[in-house]
């Protein structure tokens, strides 16, 4: 190896394979920059900013554990030390996972979708309706308090605001409309 010490008091250590390591005068930061174009910074907080040149992606570690990854399309994925992970999709979609297995997406648009570790899904839309998903049932609520009801074997049942009740069998036949 060879090493470099500049008059601004910076030391360059060149290595055989041609990875440059820089200290910065006051020893706070190092900069690692690898043959594959790949660069490694421990900045004066401890952080660990990472940037592998193939991918165009940026790793930075922090040290209370928080790990956010940049990629070249501009989503941004973050992993805390609790596991829950968060990414921003490039529209501006964010998606957050949680240890516990449960998991919220928020679209630029209001809607809101919740899924549950035994995946019931709970779908807010920004009009005020509401839909929930589980294995039994699809509901779809209405924000005039109308509530229609697709269970598993195609019985269909709508409860309108009214007090109106419909009751549809699994080939479409009402069998109660009860006003």
């Amino acid at each position: 190896k060879v090493e470099e010490v500049l008059t601004d008091g910076r030391r360059i250590i060149t290595f055989r394979n041609g990875t440059k390591k820089e200290i910065s005068a006051d020893k706070r930061m190092t900069t690692i920059s690898f043959v594959n174009g790949d660069v490694k910074r421990i900045m004066p907080d401890q952080r660990v900013i990472y940037y592998y040149a193939d991918a165009q992606t940026t790793h930075t570690a922090y040290p209370d554990g928080l790990e956010v990854m940049q990629f070249p399309n501009n989503q941004i994925e973050k992993h805390y030390p609790d596991g829950t992970q968060e990414i921003v999709f490039p529209d501006h979609t964010v998606k957050c996972l949680y240890s516990n297995g449960f998991k919220e997406t928020f679209f630029p648009d209001g809607t809101v979708v919740k899924v549950e570790k035994n995946g019931d899904k709970i779908v807010e839309f920004s009009n005020g309706q509401r839909e929930i998903h589980t294995v039994q049932f699809k509901r779809r609520e209405y924000p005039d308090g109308t509530v229609k009801t697709v269970y598993c074997n195609g019985r269909q049942e709508t409860k309108y605001s009214t007090g109106r009740v419909r009751i549809k069998d699994e080939e479409g036949n009402i069998i109660l409309d009860k006003k």
